[in-house]
């Protein structure tokens, strides 16, 4: 009876140890292969391939109680600013929706560039842009209106992977990117976050 209940007890120190060594391997695949992504949304959003197109998209994002840009906002105006001066595109269309701060970021956005010198028959405004595949179903359809089919889309870096596929799967033919030239400490949680989103809108959308 006691070398039963010995092999037993062997036995199953013997499963949980084995298993324990499974789910450990299982962890450090995970981590690896989560590290991976994160690496590749970084190097492929770092990696800027705007060309000259028939409009650029600047994608919104936090507007402040005060009705002003946040930093993170005004980098992508910046940049789209930066493009439009190159003569990289005639054209900038705007992309937001209503923020908790009960701005409308396209308008502020919009007047943004107004006051950076981007004259107003230059600026289309998208007030429904309220997610990434939003602005890219009405992005798309302003552009089939005017026979347009190449766009420089303008996000942060983490978002670029992401805001190109919304764009692509949205009927645009030619879809290229630039990313504003701002990091900030809440770069690590939107790298977190965005592995997760970027796979659940490559398998639904």
């Amino acid at each position: 009876m006691i070398s039963l209940r010995s092999t037993f007890i062997n036995r199953r120190k013997l499963f949980e140890s084995q298993l324990f060594a499974l789910c450990r391997r299982i962890v450090i695949v995970s981590l690896v292969a989560y590290v991976g992504a994160i690496a590749t949304l970084v190097f492929d959003g770092v990696t800027d391939s705007a060309q000259e197109s028939d409009v650029l998209v600047v994608l919104g994002n936090e507007v402040l109680s005060s009705g002003e840009p946040s930093d993170r906002l005004a980098a992508r105006l910046d940049k789209a600013i930066e493009l439009y001066d190159k003569s990289l595109a005639p054209t900038i269309i705007v992309s937001g929706g209503f923020g908790v701060s009960g701005f409308d970021e396209a308008e502020v956005m919009a007047n943004y560039l107004l006051a950076n010198n981007v004259p107003a028959d230059s600026i289309i405004r998208d007030n429904e842009g309220i997610t990434t595949g939003a602005t890219a179903t009405n992005v798309a359809a302003i552009m089939e209106q005017r026979n347009w089919d190449s766009a420089i889309v303008v996000s942060q870096y983490y978002h670029i992977s992401r805001s190109r596929l919304a764009h692509r799967r949205a009927g645009i033919d030619s879809v290229t990117t630039a990313h504003a030239s701002y990091i900030e400490a809440r770069d690590a949680y939107s790298l977190l976050r965005e592995v997760p989103a970027y796979t659940k809108y490559f398998f639904t959308s």
